[in-house]
Formats: C-alpha cells, structure tokens, sequence
C-alpha cells in the first residue's frame, strides 16, 4: 500500500457518491433516528413487565457480528454499577450454567442468524425468560411470539453494522427496566446520546472539508498504516473493538485492538517492532520520511479516549501517545465528548462509523459489500445439506 494521501479526494462529493452507490454513509447519519426510534419501539413492546419475574440471576445478550456488538454496549454500560452480571455470548447454545433464573436477550438484525437462533432454542428449552431483538416476521421474531417472549421489532439500516443504535437501545432499555443501569427519568441519556449523535453527524457529513471533519482527517491519518487501536476509560475498550470491526467491514482493511491498561502489557512492544518507525534508542534525528518512502506499511496508534475523568485513564493515553512518537510512530486521539456513558460511548462510535467508511471511499472501494461472509455462509450451508 503506498503511503502517498491525497487529502482532497475525500473533499470531492460527486466522488464519494459514486463510490458509495448504496449510501453508507447515509446509513451512518441514521445514527441518531435509531435511539428514538429504538426507545419507542422498546417502549411499545412493554418491556417495563420484565420486572414482573423479579431480578434476573444474570442477563446473557447473545448475538454475532454486527448485532451481537448490542451485548458489548450493555455490558461496557453497565459494569460499574449493575448487581446483575451481563455475559455477552457468541455462538451457537448457550453456556451450560444459564437456566430459568436468568435472562437472555436475542439479537439478531436480521433474525436469521444460525449462531442466534440456536441459542435462543436453548433459552426456550431450558425455561429462560427471553427477549428477542429481530427483523418482524423473521425467524427470531416467530420464536419468541410463539414462547410467549416479548420481542421488539427492528427496522434495519443498510447492513447490521449501521444498525448499531436500533439494535443496543431496546437492549439499554430492558436492563434499565430490571435496574441493572440508570438512564435518567424519561431515559433522558439516550436522548442526550442522540443530540451528540446529531452533532457528530453534521461534522463528519460528506460536504464538510477534511480540515474541520473529524472522521475525514482520522481517514486520511490511516491511508498506509496499520492501526493499533487502544481504547481507555470505562467503553474505550468497547470503542477500540467497534474500530477493528468497522475497519474490517467498511475499509477491508485489518486493525490490532486492545485495551488499556491492559494494551500496556504486550501490544506495547510492538512500538520496536519492524513496522513501527524505530526503537527509542535509534537516532531520533535521522530523516524518517526517506525510511517511510521505502516501507508499505507503517503503525499507526489511534487512541480512543473514553472521557470519564478517570485520571489513571487520562495519564495512560498521555503516556502512550508519549511513548509512541518516541518511537516514530505517529498517533491519533479521539475523545469521548458529553457526560454519561451512553452519550461518551456514541460520540467515540460515531467517529469511528465515519472515519471507517471514509477510509474505504479514500481507497475507491465500496464500503457496502462483505462478499467473504456471503460466501462463507453460502459454503456453510452446502456443506450442511450435503451432511443431511
């Protein structure tokens, strides 16, 4: 991958259209509609009677790419205060310990999904309370009406993906109902996370230059680099898996994850490695623009700040940006704006949704697609039938 950027190729909107023929980006600035909408339909589906059995043993979210991330954001959410513990599950069944005491919450955008359909047989065979999250009239959706669940029908966007908020809103709202969280009266936080996403929509729309978008510059920042996303404060763990799997899905491109402080005791070292710009003991004055114009792939640190006013949090970004650069290795920080941790979280994930999508338009490639997943399923499948 060359490392030469053109920064104008993302300013040209005629270009960006063509080379999103099915909108992603359009499918991103939805971000906001998805909490209101999501609220009302978790409010329509009555989940305010899940409280009528009392307080689950534990909650499972199960769920599988882009719908099961719904689990990761409550339990990111949840974690500092919940008297309930939150699993997030991925895969087929369901871990041997859960039973009728517990709760498990089925995601699926689009209600078909193998992995979470199999597991909300499970939950129904062994007598779990259950609350689908699905596509109406989908598989998922006939499950839980036919065990008496309560099921909140999502309309999906573009891809589950850029369903992110239809799909974690209801999941916020049926854990607010048991307690586990604190939304606020009238889930005021989920309002305040759609005004910020709103916001954040307006500054990284396609018409806005790359010197004053966020998403945009964060875009042209990874053109030939190999991220290493490092999430800090309470969801910036959540935020730095969320960049791995939009870059994946969006640009096609790969991103080493982590979490700090944990990131500090392995993925750190990497900063002397041979894709990094030279250990703190090389000399720091030689030309590293002449190394750079020989190497394909150089890191880059994208350091996803969750600012929550934890000062061991701050120090540990200030300290790795520090440590990086010593090195060569020039970094990126995104930080969390607003006050509670739904608002924090979405302002860190919308970056993130734009910033991914421009980087696949940055490469004239069409965000949309996941031809490797179609065709794995599609070669699952086959080999299923042959095996019947």
């Amino acid at each position: 991958m060359s490392l030469d950027v053109d920064d104008g190729k993302l300013d040209d909107v005629g270009a960006l259209a063509r080379a999103d023929p099915d909108q992603m980006l359009r499918a991103v600035a939805t971000s906001a509609a998805q909490v209101r909408s999501g609220l009302t339909a978790a409010r329509e589906a009555r989940l305010d009677t899940l409280t009528a059995e009392g307080r689950p043993r534990a909650v499972v979210v199960t769920g599988m790419g882009g719908s099961g991330i719904a689990g990761d954001v409550l339990a990111a959410i949840a974690a500092p205060s919940s008297p309930t513990p939150v699993f997030v599950h991925r895969g087929p069944g369901l871990p041997g310990w859960v039973g009728a005491a517990d709760l498990v919450v089925a995601v699926s955008c689009s209600g078909s999904t193998r992995e979470t359909l199999a597991a909300t047989d499970e939950a129904i065979r062994r007598g779990a309370q259950l609350v689908g999250i699905a596509a109406a009239g989908s598989p998922l959706a006939d499950r839980c009406t036919n065990a008496r669940a309560l099921l909140v029908p999502v309309v999906a966007q573009l891809a589950p993906r850029a369903s992110l908020w239809a799909l974690a809103t209801p999941v916020l709202v049926a854990a607010a109902r048991l307690g586990l969280l604190d939304l606020g009266p009238d889930d005021q936080a989920l309002e305040a996370a759609a005004r910020r996403l709103e916001l954040i929509a307006d500054l990284c729309r396609p018409d806005r230059e790359s010197f004053v978008n966020p998403a945009k510059t964060l875009a042209i920042e990874l053109a030939g680099r190999l991220p290493m996303a490092w999430g800090a404060g309470q969801t910036g763990g959540l935020a730095a898996y969320r960049f791995g799997c939009q870059m994946a899905e969006n640009a096609k491109l790969p991103a080493v994850t982590g979490a700090l402080p944990e990131a500090h005791h392995n993925q750190v070292v990497a900063l002397d490695g041979a894709l990094a710009g030279g250990s703190a003991e090389t000399d720091l004055f030689r030309d590293r623009v002449e190394d750079d114009a020989g190497t394909s792939l150089r890191l880059r640190l994208v350091l996803l700040h969750d600012a929550d006013g934890d000062a061991a949090s701050a120090a540990r970004v200030e300290v790795s940006q520090e440590v990086a650069e010593r090195r060569g290795v020039p970094t990126s920080l995104v930080r969390s704006e607003g006050d509670g941790p739904v608002e924090r979280l979405a302002s860190l994930v919308a970056v993130i949704d734009y910033a991914t999508v421009y980087a696949a338009l940055h490469q004239s490639i069409d965000p949309t697609p996941i031809g490797p997943i179609d065709e794995l399923k599609a070669r699952l499948s086959r080999d299923e039938q042959r095996a019947d």
